[in-house]
């Protein structure tokens, strides 16, 4: 009974909440792009904001106008602008200073010429901030941020208020924090975000204060900061309480700890809760993630929920052949609905039900059991192999080519006729390093020669050039990380395995070596990881 009560609760729950749209503000360039190690070039903003447009957000915060260098990066969002299918270029700025008048300052005028349909002011809720930071009255806050938003607002700009502070701000003062609300939509906001600025804040307390607020007003935004792992969890008790705009980053990049992670909470408030935020675009989200890190110049969380390489990878026996059976078993929900994919590793803990599960998607027209002779052999090789130190539990690339060999469909796209490999020591500790190879594809040889700042670039380059004639598409692939562990205890003379990491800008794919030998080990990885490329490729065609 208490079963199907919940049932149609739930029900009622999510029939009525499908109807509200959430909107998607994202400020990855600007609130993100302050995370350390976080990069952004003009052209990275550019790229970036054209993969947020496509992901379908509301709302793209291009940054701050601050000198001459950051105005002349927003005059070009101006045509931009008109190119994008639906998300609207922002603008970021500050009240104005203390005793100055908004038209008099500096940055609003900035932000008023920028060349975008909307512009996000920031001003502050916490009243002891406002005296002991900002060194003004409490009125005079509120006027700057009355006279700073209707300033914007007069240059014909959808302006959206940013409440600083504002969960600190109304446990000690409400009412205060209240004022700078009703402050900011009486000079023509369209939206108050109510901020979580220093990400101390539990759901609970975020869910009862803005539940407050929106009893009050109904165009009530969140931004919350993650420095207590809490941003997401924060965000979705917000919506719940009546917030119908969410703030945050791809990622989660930003400072300190960094925001609300957009990759996490589209999805929980989509899928889990029945909002729409980006509609059918929902399945670009994981592409376009692995997008943004890549302008960042990030290396990718595989651990990320939804999006990461690792969401519904299984390595278990049992929770492989449940997911095999019945995904719901071992998956919260489908894959594809955020554009990821069901993997399994193959291991000593995963058996032969994993090899079945990898070769029945390899090859769908073919037919496997587990005693299938094919199979077998497979299990065989890997075993064989994982005994002389390769793992294959982050290696799928080199793994799908170990299943090619042991059904006898393994392709040889080049042969390896000789390599040699030259480090030189410069001035100082630095190393550099060049390769000169020969590789053959059919009856064709060709010898050519690469340089870089070690072996495995040196040897990279040298293979690139030398198969960019035959496989133009090789242009497309660079490697993204490179690992070495060292396998006994043998000084010198110890085993090594080398797993390298490698893109096309369109997927990513891990491959792995094993040699005495760092250089034939890093072959081993290089060579599987440009075969499977060219395999992938080949298959696409």
């Amino acid at each position: 009974m208490i079963h199907s009560e919940f049932c149609i609760l739930n029900s009622a729950f999510t029939t009525l909440i499908t109807i509200m749209k959430i909107e998607i503000y994202d400020t990855t360039l600007r609130d993100g792009a302050q995370g350390v190690g976080v990069e952004f070039s003009d052209d990275d903003r550019r790229r970036v904001i054209h993969v947020l447009d496509r992901l379908g957000v509301d709302y793209i915060e291009a940054g701050m106008i601050t000198d001459a260098a950051s105005e002349a990066f927003f005059e070009t969002l101006g045509p931009m602008q008109k190119e994008l299918s639906c998300a609207k270029l922002c603008v970021f700025a500050p009240t104005a200073k203390v005793g100055t008048a908004a038209a008099d300052d500096p940055l609003l005028r900035l932000a008023a010429k920028a060349p975008t349909p909307a512009a996000a002011v920031f001003g502050k809720a916490w009243l002891w901030q406002v005296t002991e930071v900002l060194g003004a009255t409490a009125e005079e806050n509120l006027r700057l941020i009355r006279d700073s938003v209707s300033y914007l607002v007069s240059s014909g700009k959808e302006v959206l208020f940013d409440a600083e502070h504002f969960f600190d701000g109304w446990a000690d003062n409400p009412d205060y924090a209240m004022s700078v609300v009703d402050a900011a939509f009486e000079a023509g906001a369209s939206r108050v975000v109510l901020c979580d600025t220093n990400g101390g804040m539990l759901p609970d307390v975020v869910g009862l204060v803005t539940g407050a607020v929106c009893r009050k007003y109904d165009r009530v935004g969140i931004h919350c900061h993650n420095d207590m792992g809490m941003a997401a969890a924060c965000s979705v008790a917000a919506v719940l309480a009546g917030a119908s705009h969410v703030q945050g980053t791809v990622s989660g990049i930003g400072e300190r700890c960094g925001n609300a992670n957009l990759n996490t909470l589209i999805p929980v408030l989509q899928c889990k809760l029945g909002f729409d935020c980006i509609g059918e675009r929902l399945s670009a989200l994981t592409s376009a993630a692995r997008a943004v890190s890549d302008a960042a110049n990030l290396s990718f969380d595989e651990s990320e929920p939804f999006v990461g390489g690792y969401a519904f990878t299984h390595k278990a026996g049992t929770h492989i052949d449940g997911v095999t059976k019945r995904p719901r078993s071992f998956e919260h929900i489908d894959p594809a609905a955020v554009g990821n994919e069901r993997n399994t590793v193959v291991s000593g803990l995963s058996g032969r039900a994993a090899i079945v599960d990898k070769m029945r998607a390899a090859f769908p027209e073919e037919r496997f059991s587990k005693d299938d002779p094919r199979v077998l052999c497979a299990a065989s090789m890997i075993r064989e192999r994982e005994a002389e130190g390769f793992d294959y539990e982050d290696a799928s690339a080199s793994l799908m080519l170990v299943l090619d060999e042991a059904l006898g469909v393994r392709q040889s796209f080049f042969r390896l006729e000789s390599l040699k490999v030259i480090v030189d020591e410069n001035a100082g500790d630095a190393f550099s390093a060049s390769a000169v190879i020969k590789i053959a594809v059919g009856e064709r040889e060709y010898l050519t020669a690469g340089e870089g700042n070690g072996p495995v670039n040196a040897i990279d380059e040298a293979l690139r050039r030398a198969l960019l004639r035959f496989y133009p598409q090789i242009a497309e692939m660079h490697l993204t990380d490179y690992r070495v562990r060292v396998l006994d205890s043998r000084a010198t003379a110890s085993a090594v395995r080398v797993a390298i990491e490698s893109t096309d800008g369109r997927s990513v794919w891990r491959t792995v070596g094993v040699s005495s030998d760092v250089i034939n080990a890093s072959w081993q990885a290089l060579r599987d990881s440009v075969e499977y490329m060219l395999k992938t490729r080949q298959n696409e065609e």
